[in-house]
């Protein structure tokens, strides 16, 4: 989605959770506060606001009603909107919309399944369970897309290796059907080194360069070439960037720099992209990967045609409000 409809105006309750250490905040349409650029901000601020790496409003859904009423049977469907600490809308986060699955089923235990409309898609996710504060969710993040086009980055920035050149030629978005064995594009580093990336879109754009050994995987790595890619000017609405190592038995490494955010302990989406990369690269089989991450691991499924599962625990931290002395100096107009 390019264009944004008008900023939403939110409760000042708020419900905060983590996934693997990648927090969001969730707060419900209401009457509290705009949530312009700089309000945002504040509220994700670590030191001045509550703190977080994003905000999942819960939009009242069109057809059924407010969200209290919509989760009193066994399923929901609910609008939301997304927002990174920076201010800035985004399409979806795949540990934001398990944190909301969290907090819709601790309003009612019988919620097996929700459908939420989010950047213009709809994203079904099914709550597994719930053990004391942890529950267990997971979200069908729809079928991947790979290439320039699909994370809508200029395609002569990213030439393909000798293997996949006349796939890339044109800026083709790459489906299931139509990959060759192994996809992989070439693009410069921040000293001009030439990195081996995959262009990956899971409803948002990820750019996933991938390493060959543990000394490439290292946080020193990751603040060069992150804010270097995700801000790339051939990427016309920035990108998250991962740096990916195959392991062996199903799993791999990854470590994560989001547009907006920064560094993060671990991103569901980044966590789809990653698995998807090392799958079209042929380093890795479709099927169950357990993408490791500081954070911890979470379980993404790729089937041969790349649509993906995301799986894994969402933690609950705290409820509370904006103090009426902290939404005095909030922003009254966007």
């Amino acid at each position: 989605m390019t264009h944004w409809p008008p900023r939403p105006t939110l409760s000042p309750s708020f419900y905060k959770a983590h996934g693997l250490g990648n927090d969001y905040l969730v707060f419900e349409e209401g009457d509290g506060w705009i949530a312009t650029k700089k309000n945002v901000e504040r509220v994700c601020d670590r030191f001045r606001g509550i703190g977080s790496d994003g905000i999942v409003a819960l939009l009242r859904p069109a057809e059924v009603g407010s969200p209290a009423e919509e989760v009193s049977g066994y399923e929901a469907e609910v609008e939301l909107r997304m927002f990174n600490p920076d201010g800035g809308e985004f399409e979806r986060s795949g540990n934001g919309l398990r944190i909301l699955g969290s907090y819709l089923a601790r309003r009612n235990s019988s919620l097996r399944s929700i459908t939420a409309h989010v950047g213009g898609d709809r994203v079904g996710m099914k709550i597994h369970g719930r053990s004391g504060a942890q529950h267990d969710i997971s979200v069908d993040m729809g079928r991947a897309l790979i290439g320039p086009a699909a994370v809508d980055a200029d395609g002569s920035t990213f030439g393909a290796t000798d293997e996949d050149a006349a796939w890339a030629a044109g800026g083709v978005v790459q489906t299931a059907s139509s990959r060759p064995a192994s996809q992989m594009w070439m693009v410069a580093g921040p000293e001009g080194e030439q990195l081996v990336v995959v262009p990956v879109s899971v409803g948002n754009p990820h750019i996933v360069v991938l390493v060959d050994g543990p000394d490439s995987l290292s946080e020193a790595r990751l603040a060069e070439v992150g804010p270097f890619l995700t801000a790339h000017p051939a990427l016309r609405f920035g990108a998250n960037v991962q740096l990916a190592l195959a392991g062996e038995s199903g799993t791999c490494q990854a470590l994560i720099w989001e547009r907006g955010v920064g560094r993060t302990s671990a991103s569901g989406t980044s966590s789809c992209a990653v698995a998807v990369a090392t799958v079209v690269s042929g380093r890795m089989q479709p099927g169950e990967i357990q993408v490791e991450m500081p954070g911890g691991a979470l379980s993404v499924v790729v089937t041969d045609g790349l649509d993906v599962t995301l799986r894994g625990p969402v933690e609950e931290v705290v409820d509370g409000a904006l103090s009426e002395a902290l939404l005095a100096t909030f922003e009254r107009a966007p």
